[in-house]
């Protein structure tokens, strides 16, 4: 599973400095093509089947503003998963992506907050979600009981981006 994530705003795209995208890129997108890569050629080389679960976010999916390089490199992990499913597949790899949405994790500064008592009025459920219930996800999809799952990117955000639709309205 590649979970590793920056969360600092990088700021106005216009002002966005290159040293700053480099820097989420690298962590978001290099950090888990070369963890993936490493893992993927110890799994053939073995001659096992495997699993790779990469995390994104609902910003592969939707923009930020403010955000450019998160939403990049999230994007480009989102697109890196689909073409290491269609790659891997013939060494019996699968490899799927979760996108949560708002989780009470140091990177929100709620990750000593039970989520349950968060009121989040803007989220179908009304609260964030917990870090063990994306955790609970990405053992599913590691787990036989998704066999037939590769090259998908499951939204795990309690309804997030289910809100757009009431904005258009």
């Amino acid at each position: 599973m590649n979970n590793a994530g920056t969360g600092d705003p990088t700021g106005d795209f216009l002002e966005l400095a290159y040293d700053e995208w480099r820097k989420v890129l690298s962590t978001d997108l290099d950090g888990a093509f070369l963890c993936s890569q490493r893992a993927a050629r110890r799994m053939v080389e073995a001659g096992t089947a495997g699993r790779i679960v990469n995390i994104t976010s609902v910003h592969e999916h939707v923009p930020r503003a403010g955000a450019s390089a998160y939403c990049a490199s999230k994007g480009g992990l989102g697109l890196l998963t689909k073409v290491m499913a269609v790659e891997l597949a013939g060494h019996g790899i699968r490899v799927n992506a979760v996108a949560p949405g708002e989780i009470s994790t140091p990177m929100t500064g709620a990750e000593d907050t039970d989520p349950t008592t968060i009121e989040k009025p803007n989220l179908p459920l009304g609260r964030p979600g917990h870090a063990r219930e994306i955790a609970d996800f990405v053992v599913f999809l590691a787990s036989d009981k998704a066999s037939y799952a590769t090259g998908q990117s499951f939204v795990v955000d309690g309804g997030l981006m289910l809100m757009a639709a009431q904005l258009s309205s």
